[in-house]
């Protein structure tokens, strides 16, 4: 089920006024769902930032504060852990972990005249309703993003869902993608500080040609020290290829290459 709320809506609605407002807005016209979906997919410029994730040209001193990723400059925190995801031996993502929350960032190259998440929602969230999910879209304290129950297979081996906010940002020729989970994605005190960490980042595009859609690549930081004990996650086999560029890995708790003396 993909359905779409306005911000705090669920809050002043109950349970069954939000599932009969579901079923309202569903489109019974083939014609009008189709001109809907066209809609919804148009290129659209990308939204202003006045309060980030900010580009490096964007910043005094971008590098202040945050811990240098080459592609991404991430903001220090008290307490944090910061892990990198490793597919085909390169760094495409970093995961700051707060206590029980995390949240994934990963940036990509992006058109210069308009935005990709109206389309990268669309496609986690058709992803997600396929493997059974639920998906809501709304808008949030970092605009547009998709909360979702994302079923996932529980260590005594039954089906569970996993609570996952997906939250991005079109930035001049980038894109940045998070995901939010664990207390972060079902409490806003404890989301706050996620969304926080998403806006305090800093992405250097480069100036090389990049095809839309690209990862901008990482690195780790200089004299960073990796926890041999953690080994190195292998990249995601199998599936759609698009599914796994943007909607994660839905476990950021999994322990990968670790940079063990951030903080």
């Amino acid at each position: 089920m993909f359905r779409r709320r306005r911000r705090n809506e669920e809050a002043d609605q109950p349970v069954d006024e939000l599932d009969d407002l579901a079923e309202t807005d569903e489109v019974d016209d083939e014609d009008g769902a189709a001109d809907a979906a066209e809609a919804y997919n148009a290129p659209l410029p990308p939204a202003p930032r006045p309060d980030g994730p900010w580009d490096e040209d964007e910043l005094d001193d971008p590098q202040e504060g945050r811990i240098d990723l080459g592609g991404l400059l991430v903001p220090a925190t008290e307490g944090m852990e910061l892990r990198v995801e490793v597919a085909n031996e390169l760094i495409i993502a970093a995961t700051v972990i707060l206590g029980d929350s995390a949240v994934q960032l990963q940036g990509f190259a992006a058109p210069r005249s308009e935005g990709l998440w109206h389309e990268i929602r669309a496609e986690i969230a058709g992803g997600i309703t396929q493997q059974g999910g639920v998906v809501d879209e709304l808008e949030g304290g970092l605009g547009w993003e998709l909360r979702a129950q994302v079923p996932v297979q529980l260590p005594d081996g039954t089906q569970g869902a996993q609570l996952v906010r997906f939250v991005g940002c079109d930035g001049p020729r980038w894109f940045l993608r998070g995901v939010i989970s664990g207390r972060a994605a079902v409490d806003p005190d404890t989301g706050a500080d996620l969304e926080n960490i998403f806006r305090e980042t800093v992405v250097i595009r480069g100036g090389d040609p990049m095809a839309p859609r690209d990862p901008i690549l990482l690195r780790l930081p200089e004299n960073a020290q990796i926890d041999p004990a953690s080994g190195v996650a292998p990249a995601a086999e199998g599936g759609d290829e698009e599914k796994g560029r943007y909607a994660g890995d839905l476990n950021p708790f999994q322990r990968g290459p670790e940079i063990t003396e951030v903080r």
